[in-house]
């Protein structure tokens, strides 16, 4: 068996359901693997004038990992806010007529539309009476970043209230001291740009908690993750069986873009689980149920796919899957929409011809290809001169194009296709139109690993299974990518059934040797490949091109040193 084949075992993660004992609350299971969060929270409660940072991420349910914090590392203490001879106080006991306010709950959240008098309060000159706002109501405020980076006015009094350790709400009122923890939540780009933009933030705010949206099964027990997605079950009142929530594993692994990691992405798998009780119309899911609500998603989010493989289907774009063609093989790339993803073939050709040694990237001159694309383009040129040009220049151009592409690309996952197109084009000799290829490569040509694996394989082999399985097709991709398989079933039972290949590759010359069915072969001390090899064949043609190869002597010629060597 070529050891390059990937088994079908290794195309999706295997998980074995465990029961454990729910030793944790549920606000510590909600906080599963968040312990960097935890600790820059507990420090928030235990320290004067520090505030915090809560870097989330999309799919993030915010309401509830703040409840979960407030739960499990919160520290509160009561104290009344209070008129005092020079101002206002927070104090553990107080004279009724001298009280201003009290701490009225936990913690509170913000967002949206905010109020100045939403975080100071507002003062009633007709009653005297004075309402607090959140800054004087509650332990903790948690702030949406984005809700008041929009109001700049509000944005900037905030910071002074920081600064300055108290606020004033009226000229009646003295000012009123800060006793309340500030946390901000919002993405980490944002607290980036804060952080360089504010000079002041940095001290106001040094606490950075930053929430991970997924978990390491290497570090995470499996059992805990099934306390977190019962969690989730609760909330939305949903029981789900073992078969169902074994899909629904394979569907957070999916999330998380690894075999051995799981998604939290909370609000991503509650909506999908609603949607398969409404499918089945009862509140139990069964595996069924929830791989419909997985196909009806992406049916309602595909219509681009759909029209791409229109295109292919009806000849419109020109990309063969069988026969053999020198200088031409099947790359993939991935088209990326806000919420969804697919995977697409493209028709890589490579020409050469006698030059100074330029690999011309065409999409770059074009400007069609981005910065990312042309940096592999070089390390491909790089890589081509360290096995074949150590002695002397290569007396070649080529040049190299995604057929039919009409839209910028970048990226380097195409470096390894590109390459393998390019040798064929100089050895003349034919690649397998039916076996695509993916990879990005280093100087050394070690293959790397790629984005987007998964949506590269499926695209391929549905072109391939409407056009009909013929056992022979497959797809190359870097062996470090195998850790992030997590394929369609259609696609395992064709693995399965001897219908479809996919082959891991470590080193560019692995890929060449499946893709052109010939040895690459192992250059000499001299650097010198054999003849029938495939490096030996490039090699052969660029001394042609460089015009080293011996003409053949004539007759005259042969003659006339037959007679010196006699004399």
């Amino acid at each position: 068996m070529n050891s390059n084949i990937i088994p079908a075992s290794a195309l999706k993660p295997q998980f074995t359901l465990t029961t454990a004992a729910a030793d944790n609350s549920p606000s510590e299971v909600r906080l599963i693997g968040q312990s960097r969060v935890r600790d820059a929270f507990k420090l928030l409660s235990n320290t004067h004038d520090q505030h915090m940072y809560l870097a989330d991420y999309s799919g993030c349910n915010r309401k509830n990992i703040i409840r979960a914090l407030v739960e499990t590392e919160g520290v509160f203490v009561d104290k009344n806010l209070v008129l005092t001879g020079n101002g206002t106080a927070w104090c553990e006991q107080s004279d009724k007529q001298q009280l201003l306010a009290a701490k009225q709950t936990t913690h509170q959240y913000l967002s949206g539309t905010i109020k100045k008098h939403d975080l100071i309060g507002r003062y009633d000159e007709r009653t005297k009476h004075y309402r607090a706002g959140a800054l004087a109501n509650c332990h903790y405020l948690f702030i949406c970043a984005d809700s008041i980076w929009k109001r700049e006015t509000l944005w900037e009094l905030l910071l002074e209230i920081l600064d300055k350790k108290e606020y004033q709400v009226h000229s009646s009122l003295p000012p009123i001291a800060l006793n309340c923890k500030i946390i901000l939540i919002g993405s980490s780009n944002q607290y980036g740009h804060c952080w360089l933009g504010e000079p002041i933030f940095a001290n106001l705010f040094p606490l950075l908690g930053e929430l991970l949206n997924e978990v390491d099964l290497n570090e995470v027990p499996l059992a805990h993750y099934n306390q977190w997605l019962d969690c989730i079950l609760e909330d939305i009142s949903l029981t789900i069986d073992d078969p169902a929530r074994l899909a629904l594993l394979e569907y957070s692994a999916r999330l998380a873009d690894h075999q051995q990691r799981l998604s939290l992405m909370s609000i991503n798998i509650e909506q999908l689980l609603v949607q398969a009780s409404t499918y089945s119309q009862q509140t139990h899911i069964d595996e069924k149920a929830f791989r419909l609500s997985i196909d009806m998603f992406n049916q309602r989010h595909n219509a681009s796919e759909k029209l791409s493989e229109q295109n292919f289907d009806d000849l419109f774009i020109n990309l063969p899957t069988q026969d053999e063609i020198i200088g031409q093989i099947n790359g993939l790339t991935v088209i990326e929409n806000a919420e969804y993803s697919y995977g697409e073939p493209a028709r890589i050709t490579a020409s050469v011809h006698y030059g100074d040694g330029e690999v011309a990237d065409i999409e770059r001159k074009s400007e069609l290809g981005g910065n990312i694309h042309a940096k592999g383009m070089m390390i491909l040129s790089s890589c081509l001169y360290r096995i074949f040009g150590k002695d002397a220049p290569l007396h070649l151009n080529a040049n190299i194009v995604f057929e039919q592409s009409y839209q910028e690309i970048d990226g380097d996952s195409a470096s390894l296709a590109e390459y393998c197109s390019l040798i064929s084009a100089i050895s003349e000799k034919p690649i397998k139109q039916s076996i695509a290829a993916t990879g990005a490569i280093d100087q050394f040509g070690n293959v790397q690993a790629i984005g987007g694996v998964n949506e590269k394989i499926e695209g391929f082999f549905k072109l391939c299974q409407r056009r009909g399985l013929t056992g022979h097709q497959g797809v190359i991709i870097p062996c470090s990518n195998m850790q992030q398989l997590n394929l369609h079933q259609s696609v395992i039972n064709a693995v399965n059934e001897g219908q479809f290949t996919l082959y891991q590759v470590k080193h560019i010359d692995e890929a060449a040797e499946i893709l052109m069915q010939t040895p690459a072969g192992t250059a000499d001390q001299d650097n010198q490949f054999p003849n029938d090899s495939l490096y030996g064949l490039v090699q052969t043609r660029l001394e042609g091109l460089a015009g080293y190869q011996e003409e053949e002597k004539s007759f005259f010629v042969r003659l006339r040193e037959k007679l010196s060597f006699s004399s």
